[in-house]
């Protein structure tokens, strides 16, 4: 009898260690915040829901971010003005035509600034990627957004699992290595 409780426990000990082994305890895979982790940026330890909008977009459209949900949303808030906004842009592009296809969805919000200003930016990037207007910045302030770029990556139930603040390469090897996992994963 002894044995046979030691035994269970034992079992029941290494059951829990190898659900672990598949899930972070956010409940993020560990896969993806591993992949993340290699690639530099943390994922969040407590997921929140994302909170819905809805924005004009610069090409006169409308958008609603709950309208993106079964894809992983890249959000990002920036200005034109920014210089790491500006930096970041190509790599953000590059990441949308890899993975666009694939699942991926990004979302540019420009904060407090006219139409003309954003669409003459984006064509002058080459960015193809939506861009939405936050101009009375009503939804920057939601998401709490206290530096440009601010960069928020959705699950595809919209449970915001990365908040990073600060020009990225999102194009580098890493990247589009942690990008895979989660697109992989996240289905």
């Amino acid at each position: 009898m002894k044995y046979s409780i030691i035994s269970l426990f034992l079992l029941i000990i290494s059951i829990g260690v190898d659900l672990t082994a598949q899930t972070s305890t956010a409940g993020i895979p560990a896969e993806v915040a591993k992949a993340f982790a290699n690639a530099g940026i943390p994922v969040m330890q407590k997921p929140s829901q994302s909170i819905d909008f809805s924005l004009p977009l610069a090409d006169g459209n409308t958008v609603t971010l709950s309208s993106l949900k079964g894809n992983v949303v890249f959000l990002n808030f920036w200005a034109t003005w920014c210089p790491p906004c500006r930096e970041e842009m190509p790599s953000m592009e590059a990441l949308y035509q890899r993975f666009k296809n694939r699942g991926l969805a990004i979302l540019s919000v420009d904060i407090q600034e006219n139409p003309r200003q954003v669409n003459g930016f984006m064509k002058k990037f080459g960015l193809t990627f939506p861009a939405a207007l936050d101009a009375s910045g009503s939804v920057s302030s939601k998401y709490r957004v206290r530096g440009i770029p601010a960069t928020f990556i959705l699950d595809r139930n919209g449970a915001v699992i990365i908040s990073v603040v600060g020009g990225i390469d999102w194009s580098n090897p890493e990247m589009i290595s942690a990008f895979e996992v989660l697109l992989q994963y996240d289905r």
